[in-house]
């Protein structure tokens, strides 16, 4: 049976009640057993004004893969029902353009810091979801989120990066890895710098390999301080499709630095 997906909408005539009551449009994800990836998501542009395009379906990575192929991602709390993001505009880092600043050059000389790539992902998502945040109450990856992404890891796609102190891990951050763009999830760190190493060496590896950009989503000051920037939903999908014509390094990206 088609698994259902809803689409925000305002509108005057009676439908059933979505989530968070906005009053929604049965929107359709039609799943082709004799296809893969086969989901099939509302066009991304016919989100709303937030960036909020549907709701519903499920986590599994069929849909995963489909979604953030397509500029979608999901971003739900705990009991709420799934919903699927693309925002506009979109922060984007191209790798060319990270800062690294004169303290975290010095923590880099120094190496005070070592750096594994897929060493610990269970580890890492875990501190994702449960290091408070000055600016955030709870957390959005829910703990079906957590084996959505784990199961992505197993299958290649989802990728860590982790930062050590001695054997401690005191930072990293984790993403999805698909042609030649890399999504940026979430980060964490327990001392100074911890995490922005990680991405330091993450951009450092995706430009070896000639990725096009870390999409990060949602702006934010840090992010954009380290060289983020805004661009158009529009302009995004259109650098998302040309990164997408390359091959995606499936598999573990082994490494330590």
């Amino acid at each position: 049976m088609p698994e259902i997906l809803w689409q925000r909408k305002w509108q005057k005539a009676n439908t059933d009640p979505g989530p968070e009551g906005f009053q929604l449009d049965i929107i359709y994800i039609f799943i082709d057993p004799f296809v893969s990836y086969s989901y099939l998501f509302p066009d991304p542009e016919n989100a709303d004004k937030e960036g909020l395009l549907a709701a519903g379906g499920d986590l599994s990575a069929e849909a995963l893969i489909s979604a953030y192929s397509t500029g979608i991602f999901p971003w739900y709390n705990e009991g709420s029902p799934i919903l699927w993001w693309s925002p506009d505009p979109r922060l984007v880092l191209f790798p060319e353009n990270f800062k690294v600043s004169y303290t975290l050059k010095q923590t880099i000389k120094h190496g005070k810091y070592t750096v594994r790539f897929d060493s610990d992902f269970g580890a890492v998502i875990m501190n994702c979801a449960t290091v408070k945040r000055n600016d955030q109450e709870g957390t959005w990856i829910t703990p079906e989120m957590q084996l959505a992404y784990t199961d992505l890891y197993q299958r290649g796609y989802a990728h860590s990066i982790e930062t050590y102190y001695g054997n401690r891990l005191v930072g990293g951050l984790y993403g999805i890895s698909l042609g030649r763009a890399f999504f940026g999830e979430s980060m964490f760190h327990h001392m100074s710098d911890a995490s922005k190493i990680a991405l330091y060496y993450l951009v450092e590896q995706l430009k070896k390999w000639n990725f096009h950009f870390i999409d990060a989503q949602q702006p934010t000051t840090h992010l954009k301080s380290l060289g983020a920037q805004e661009i158009s939903r529009k302009e995004f999908l259109g650098k998302l499709k040309k990164a997408l014509e390359f091959p995606t390094k499936v598999g573990k990206w082994e490494r330590q630095v």
